[in-house]
């Protein structure tokens, strides 16, 4: 296996890259089931082929990509609903304010009292 066409990944990043809990990575370099190395008391594991990063790294952008575009679709559609229910708002406020006036022009005076 040749060290030069792979990369050494942190215990965070192999965890993402491979979909693994860290402590089965822990448990997998003290049972020395993969390669790995150690600087500054931080492991680093072997990763032979970066091809496999790169699709899974242009994976994650992609999907990031569409989650975006669904996001803005989804603001689009609630700005023009937003839109739609303040237009409808200031018609009832017309039509409330309109029905408030007019029937105090219409209101009929006070009886007055009979006359004796």
């Amino acid at each position: 296996m040749n060290a030069s066409s792979g990369v050494w990944l942190s215990i965070n990043d192999y965890s993402r890259y491979k979909d693994v809990s860290i402590s089965t990575i822990r448990r997998h370099i003290k049972n020395n089931i993969l390669k790995y190395k150690e600087e500054n008391g931080k492991y680093f594991i072997y990763v032979p082929s970066t091809e496999k990063l790169r699709l899974r790294e242009e994976e994650e952008v992609l999907k990031i990509k569409l989650e975006t575009e669904l996001l803005r679709t989804q603001i689009r559609q609630l700005r023009e609903e937003n839109n739609e229910l303040r237009m409808l708002v200031e018609i009832y406020e017309k039509q409330s304010m309109n029905k408030a006036s007019a029937p105090a022009a219409m209101e009929l005076p006070p009886e007055l009292p009979p006359i004796l």
